[in-house]
């Protein structure tokens, strides 16, 4: 099993950050690679850019700490899980940390390269104010960034 982590600080408060985090059915919005996801009950299906689906068991959504965490069941993992934390930093930013254990370890290579570009994106869309996932969260009636979108 090899683990893998990756940081990012984003400008905004983790209260804001949360909202996009927190909602899994958005996630191709800010993840790149991913083009779509469905969520029904605790799995999550997202399909990937190849068309490839690839089921997702929810394990953990807790809004109050800020954490997601989910396991991938696809039968290409002996054993996968993934958590997503939002921590605020109490300066009106927060750090998003998404960390990654995965067996077989070269997977955890593969996700790990890819969190490294969503959390870039995600940075991307709340400090320019901009962009499909912050969209989703206004038009669900949850504005970020004090109602601008």
């Amino acid at each position: 099993m090899a683990t893998l982590r990756r940081e990012i600080r984003i400008h905004r408060p983790a209260s804001e950050v949360w909202k996009v985090v927190g909602r899994p059915e958005i996630l191709h919005l800010w993840f790149p690679g991913v083009a779509s996801c469905t969520v029904t009950g605790n799995v999550r299906v997202i399909v990937l850019g190849s068309g490839v689906p690839m089921p997702e068991e929810i394990v953990t959504n807790d809004s109050l700490q800020r954490r997601f965490q989910y396991h991938i069941t696809s039968p290409l993992f002996k054993q996968h899980l993934a958590t997503i934390d939002v921590i605020d930093l109490d300066d009106g930013t927060c750090v998003v940390v998404y960390s990654t254990d995965a067996d077989p370890a070269v997977m955890a290579l593969v996700i790990g390269g890819a969190t490294t570009g969503a959390l870039e994106e995600l940075r991307r869309q709340f400090e320019s104010g901009v962009g499909p996932a912050l969209d989703a969260v206004a038009a669900a009636g949850s504005p970020v960034m004090g109602g601008r979108v």
